[in-house]
């Protein structure tokens, strides 16, 4: 496949936000944005660096959120109710640290909140993370090598 003239660094960058905003609770898909650079004959390698930064980097904003709202999680407008906040902490409890390697799924960014929110330490985090969101693009990118 030839490279497309304009899909360097303007592509990579693009691929980085559309990454970082689909680990926050922005509803930006990432996947168009990698298959379709894939397209222009990108090499692999940089695809899956960049959006798998980009990714876990989004997610941290999500962990810092779901961190501070242990803060707030007395006021009247707070998103759980104290029964639902018991219920999050008793599934944490049971399933939490290694439900992280989920994050990279529809409803990963709710489990990455819960991870600020019940203080998971943060190398333990990013060390799941990281080991998700990479997982996650490197599958991507086999499959979609397979197809394009």
């Amino acid at each position: 496949m030839a490279a497309v003239p304009g899909a360097g660094v303007t592509g990579l960058a693009g691929l980085f936000l559309a990454a970082f905003l689909a680990a926050t609770p922005v509803p930006v898909p990432s996947e168009p944005v990698f298959l379709g650079l894939m397209a222009t004959g990108r090499a692999l390698l940089p695809l899956v660096l960049v959006a798998s930064v980009g990714n876990i980097l989004g997610s941290c904003v999500t962990y810092v959120i779901g961190r501070a709202a242990e803060r707030l999680k007395h006021r009247r407008w707070f998103p759980l109710p104290p029964a639902a906040l018991e219920r999050a902490q008793r599934w944490w409890a049971r399933w939490g640290l290694w439900s992280l390697l989920l994050s990279w799924a529809p409803g990963g960014d709710a489990l990455v909140a819960l991870a600020g929110l019940m203080r998971v330490p943060l190398w333990r985090f990013l060390l799941l993370v990281a080991l998700a969101k990479t997982g996650r693009y490197a599958v991507l990118a086999l499959a979609g090598a397979a197809v394009i």
